[in-house]
């Protein structure tokens, strides 16, 4: 069983930053890719970035330029620096990873509200 643990959540004012982290633990072999979807309520679900084990990332659009995502291997931990914060950007953001073989685990979440 694999555990993903989030933390850095919370309240901030537009224009504002807040840095998400992920850690993993459990039964992990080998993490191809890491990353953060966020969901507000009565949207869909959106990938926000992911960062693989070259350390290759992605971007949702709407965060470009002002989410900046990374990893550190040896702690199994991901890493999301939101800066730059619209209240567009609040939601419930989940981190994930695939290990190599296609098995996917997810966080529980963490709330980001963003103030106007």
């Amino acid at each position: 069983q694999v555990q993903l643990v989030e933390s850095g959540g919370g309240l901030v004012q537009a224009g504002g930053s807040l840095r998400l982290s992920c850690e993993a633990s459990g039964n992990i072999f080998s993490i191809n890719v890491m990353g953060w979807y966020r969901q507000a309520p009565g949207k869909q679900r959106e990938l926000v970035a992911t960062i693989a084990s070259d350390g290759r990332t992605n971007y949702a659009d709407s965060v470009k330029g002002r989410f900046t995502i990374s990893r550190d291997n040896a702690k199994k931990t991901v890493f999301l620096r939101m800066n730059s914060l619209k209240p567009e950007d609040t939601a419930s953001y989940y981190c994930f990873i695939t290990q190599t073989g296609g098995r996917d685990s997810w966080g529980q979440g963490t709330q980001v509200t963003v103030s106007s």
